[in-house]
């Protein structure tokens, strides 16, 4: 069933059979030249996966009705949304793009007072906003929502989905991109499909691995990952009412889906095309890498999880184009760029780079940050990575072993260090993190904070240094100019951008204290923001740092699509790239001074000091720039190429050719 020949015999076959006829006229021309375009690429990966059932052509057709039926629930502003995006299809790389992660609760409270807070992202210049899980979900515990109730409601201490709905059209009214979780590897064990499975319904209970005693799970378990080791041990949990036990990878209230089973792929995807036409314009793959089991192997980015992702990608090309996948692997680096492809994962997080940052800061040395990334940062050009330094989650040390190894590092020994420095066990340490899950077997661990509590500024507070507390302060800056020019869209955590500090409170919460990444979760409140505008603070302090870059970033189309060049130097303190626009990028700017207009940089050469000492680097990189002036965009200076280029500790410097009359 996989030629085209047999997919274009089986199309045919199957619009004589679906039903369309909840599409008007023009929406079945969109449908039909659709299918046209995606089909046999579709018809492939779901062969490919279900073809051995003997009733793959039913599931296959009820696969086409639900799509059918999602782009007829389509809202006409969505559908001119489609076209916009298809005629725009690298949307998401302009250099303009900023993004934003919040939890709604803590970031304005609920989605109708988030709402209020739009012209708060839009000072900042967010073009991008991604809320965590917002779903109903179990009361207490609910892995920070990733255990999903019910996708058609959400939590209704947050709104409703009416609210959300709403939401998604004011953010795209004011030019931002709605970003949504698409939890799609598990449910929580009170979703309707899982209370049903546990009542006893067959169907059901094959939405699931439900196995009726320990052997086919003791076959898998010496192969599998322990994820939340502090917690449970183990992948499998037993369900008392059903008597069955359940592959329950992350916690025991979270029950795996079980992608052998077509009649499941369907179902999520409804339920994935039912967030699309919500409004969102983006949607985030939860744990990706465990979405496919095989028998002898880590159960992790097999071959068959990328075909489903693939076919995912497909189903919103055929019902809502205008919705890209964001990947969300943290594994491997050779395994995370497998998911970077058009037809697979347009977006993806950059978990190494935001790693290795923060190694390069505990370290003060640059080369395996440097050595990772030549590595491993070029992807194709139709795809951006999504940067970020901090998320919701914790920081773990997913690094190359082989290219430790190769700069003399062991990587077993570095990442105790890492894990010691950042929970202030190592001496001299500027930082306040907390441990988390870790492993008693192994003493491995991963590592929780805020930006600010990690970077030093918690102690530097409380021990009122002026000093210390500037020093902390030029960390932020520094991780966020990386984040900001390296190529990509950079992703700032929700109070990163004021400076919230850890809070501890979580620890007499009954239903967070077992889970140290509360320690990261703030609110945001309204006196943070008032305090990030009153001249003199620390927040206004980091607030029109934070501002400066990221208005250069916007300004300049080099800091858009374009090409990245990881440079090693002599210095290994020191973090260069080199950035070249698209030619496509490389418009003109008029200057804000006279009626001239020059044609903006296409290359920008950037370095980072993550020292507290100065720091000197040959001035040959220069020469990249092919220019006889050069200007530093961040301090505003023209410079000369003298022998060396110097940077005061921690400085950024982001170097153009020429000084035309646009930067004075």
């Amino acid at each position: 069933m996989s030629t085209k020949y047999d997919s274009q015999r089986g199309l045919d076959r199957l619009l004589k059979e679906i039903d369309m006829s909840m599409l008007t006229p023009s929406d079945k021309r969109v449908f039909l030249a659709r299918l046209s375009e995606h089909f046999e690429a579709l018809f492939s990966h779901f062969t490919h996966v279900y073809g051995y059932h003997y009733d793959c052509y039913y599931h296959l057709r009820a696969l086409l009705n639900t799509l059918a039926k999602n782009l007829s629930e389509r809202t006409e502003s969505l559908k001119a949304l489609d076209a916009s995006r298809l005629s725009n299809p690298h949307w998401y790389a302009h250099h303009s793009m900023l993004g934003m992660a919040c939890y709604v609760d803590l970031f304005a409270g609920d989605l109708q007072r988030l709402k209020a807070r739009i012209p708060y992202l839009q000072s900042l210049g967010v073009t991008y906003l991604h809320l965590m899980p917002l779903y109903r979900s179990p009361e207490g515990d609910s892995d920070g929502g990733y255990a999903v109730s019910d996708y058609r409601q959400v939590d209704p201490k947050l709104g409703t989905v009416s609210d959300l709905q709403s939401l998604a059209t004011e953010l795209r009214n004011a030019g931002i991109s709605l970003i949504l979780d698409f939890v799609f590897n598990h449910t929580s064990d009170e979703h309707a499909w899982a209370m049903a499975a546990k009542g006893g319904d067959k169907n059901f209970q094959h939405y699931y691995y439900m196995f009726d005693d320990k052997s086919i799970p003791n076959q898998y378990e010496p192969h599998l990952r322990e994820i939340f080791p502090q917690v449970r041990r183990g992948n499998f949990t037993f369900d008392s009412t059903s008597r069955k036990w359940i592959w329950t990878t992350f916690n025991n209230f979270q029950w795996d889906l079980n992608y052998t089973n077509p009649e499941v792929f369907t179902a999520i995807t409804d339920e994935m095309l039912f967030l699309a036409n919500l409004g969102c314009e983006g949607l985030r793959l939860d744990a990706l890498a465990f979405i496919w089991k095989e028998m002898g192997t880590d159960c992790e980015n097999q071959p068959k999880a990328h075909t489903i992702i693939q076919a995912f990608n497909l189903c919103l090309k055929i019902a809502a184009p205008a919705v890209v996948f964001k990947s969300e692997a943290i594994v491997h680096p050779d395994e995370v760029v497998k998911y970077i492809d058009k037809e697979e994962c347009q977006l993806s997080y950059n978990p190494l780079l935001m790693a290795l940052i923060w190694n390069s800061l505990a370290t003060r040395k640059t080369r395996l940050l440097t050595a990772s990334m030549q590595k491993s940062f070029s992807i194709s050009p139709d795809c951006v990575w999504v940067n970020y330094v901090r998320c919701h989650d914790d920081i773990g040390w997913t690094f190359d072993d082989n290219v430790a190894w190769q700069l003399g590092i062991n990587p077993h020994d570095h990442r105790q260090f890492l894990n010691a420095y950042y929970t202030g066990q190592f001496e001299g340490s500027f930082a306040n993190g907390v441990a988390f899950g870790e492993n008693p077997n192994t003493g491995d661990c991963r590592v929780c904070g805020s930006l600010a509590s990690l970077v030093g500024l918690e102690d530097a507070l409380a021990d009122n240094s002026i000093e210390r507390i500037k020093t902390a302060i030029d960390r932020i800056m520094l991780t966020h100019a990386i984040i900001l020019s390296i190529g990509g869209i950079p992703l700032i955590y929700s109070g990163d951008e004021v400076g919230l500090l850890n809070d501890y409170e979580y620890r007499t919460q009954p239903d967070k204290q077992h889970d140290d990444r509360w320690v990261h979760r703030i609110p945001l409140t309204d006196q943070d923001i008032a305090a990030s505008q009153k001249q003199g603070t620390v927040q206004q302090q980091i607030s029109a740092r934070l501002q400066h870059l990221i208005q250069l970033r916007k300004t300049y189309p080099v800091f858009g699509a374009g090409n990245t060049t990881i440079i090693g130097t002599e210095n290994q303190h020191v973090f260069v790239f080199l950035r070249q626009s698209s030619a496509s990028d490389s418009v003109s700017v008029k200057s804000q001074n006279d009626n001239n207009t020059d044609e903006t940089p296409t290359q920008l050469l950037a370095l980072f000091n993550f020292t507290e000492h100065t720091q000197q680097v040959d001035a040959k990189y220069l020469a990249q720039l092919k220019a006889p002036h050069l200007f530093d965009l961040v301090s505003e200076e023209p410079l000369s190429h003298e022998t060396t280029i110097t940077l005061a500790p921690y400085q950024i410097r982001w170097i153009v050719p020429k000084t035309p009359t646009f930067y004075s």
